[in-house]
């Protein structure tokens, strides 16, 4: 038997998670959501396979302070069926900073990974947070595939 052949699969029960901490001060919103969609997905590790969940835990700080388009507009819809009442287009600016932050990246994802994945990002509009028992290895945006490899 040749030994050279083997292809590693990771195992359905993955426990090998990281925490990682990204400053959202200064980030835009598009640039920032694909690398946080990578980042939960487990595409930067390099025992990525797409059928196996190898994402990571993801922390987000100062999400008060994201670069966010002011013509943007959000459009939700309340009471379905209600013509002319439904419909409600709300400027990005006036919306909360957590609520853009989760659309932009649960949209990136298809319905089943966003429905197992979302629980694994936190966000918080200031400094402070409540995962420091986790140990979360802080990620520069910019630098982000020399820092993991």
């Amino acid at each position: 038997m040749n030994s050279f052949n083997k292809t590693f699969l990771p195992i359905q029960n993955y426990k090998n998670r990281n925490w990682y901490l990204i400053d959202c001060k200064g980030q835009t919103l598009g640039r920032l959501a694909t690398t946080i969609t990578s980042l939960l997905k487990g595409k930067v590790k390099s025992q990525y396979h797409p059928s196996v969940d190898t994402g990571d835990y993801i922390i987000l700080v100062n999400a008060d302070s994201i670069i966010i388009n002011e013509t943007s507009k959000h459009y939700l819809v309340y009471n379905p069926g209600r013509p002319g009442h439904s419909l409600k287009i709300k400027n990005v600016s006036d919306c909360l900073p957590k609520l853009t932050i989760e659309r932009a990246v649960k949209r990136m994802l298809s319905e089943t990974e966003s429905k197992r994945l979302m629980r694994r990002l936190r966000i918080y509009n200031d400094q402070n947070h409540q995962h420091q028992a986790q140990n979360p290895i802080e990620i520069n945006i910019s630098n982000l595939y020399s820092t993991l490899q």
